[in-house]
């Protein structure tokens, strides 16, 4: 089964439904719903998406929203460590270079993310959600 980090914009996609990439996100997180792949976000995400979301549903809703969601990913911790590394990385995007190190040091097999340029220099396979998917 693959170990995989999704990135805040493919939660996004999915919990706000956003119109183009909703189908992709949705048939992501039913690989995990039906114990097809393992999905991990940063506990990062978890904020981001808790921020996004409270602007477009009352807060009750939007706890419950991802109270509800939680049930399919394993949330990781961000530590000291991964904020140096972050801090000192050649990410320019403070936010991808906290999920690259998140990844690494949870031994994550690739990263699913709509912005693969922002991983130009992960060590790490980068895929979008569509890559991946066609790839099973």
């Amino acid at each position: 089964m693959d170990k995989l980090l999704v990135d805040t914009n493919i939660v996004i996609d999915l919990l706000a439904k956003r119109e183009y990439f909703y189908q992709e996100a949705q048939e992501l997180f039913t690989l995990a719903d039906t114990n097809q792949a393992e999905l991990h976000l940063s506990a990062l995400t978890v904020a981001d998406t808790h921020y996004l979301l409270a602007s477009h549903y009352k807060l009750n809703e939007t706890r419950k929203i991802l109270l509800k969601f939680k049930v399919l990913v394993t949330v990781l911790p961000i530590d000291d460590t991964i904020l140096e590394l972050a801090l000192t990385s050649d990410f320019k995007d403070f936010e991808d270079a906290v999920q690259y190190y998140v990844a690494l040091k949870n031994n994550v097999e690739m990263i699913i993310t709509r912005n693969k340029k922002d991983f130009k220099n992960s060590s790490l396979p980068v895929l979008t959600a569509r890559e991946y998917l066609n790839s099973k």
